[in-house]
């Protein structure tokens, strides 16, 4: 893993290392905000990987609010 200090303008923009817009394969990120942490991944990732991945107690999905309340319970 390879971490890099970055200053974020007044505009809220972040460059980002040309060696790693180089490995790149699109022009395009997902910026992912989770809690107290932002992750940038390149747009050509596979989230397949994700699907599936957590698991909500919930008796319908019609109810928004109760469906993001369960996915922020500390399991």
């Amino acid at each position: 893993m390879k971490v890099e200090i970055k200053k974020v303008d007044s505009q809220g923009r972040v460059v980002l290392p040309v060696s790693w817009r180089r490995r790149m394969k699109s022009d395009e990120v997902m910026v992912v905000e989770e809690s107290a942490k932002v992750e940038i991944f390149p747009r050509d990732v596979d989230l397949s990987k994700y699907v599936d991945s957590v698991e909500v107690e919930v008796d319908t999905f019609e109810d928004y609010h109760k469906v993001r309340k369960e996915l922020r319970k500390e399991k």
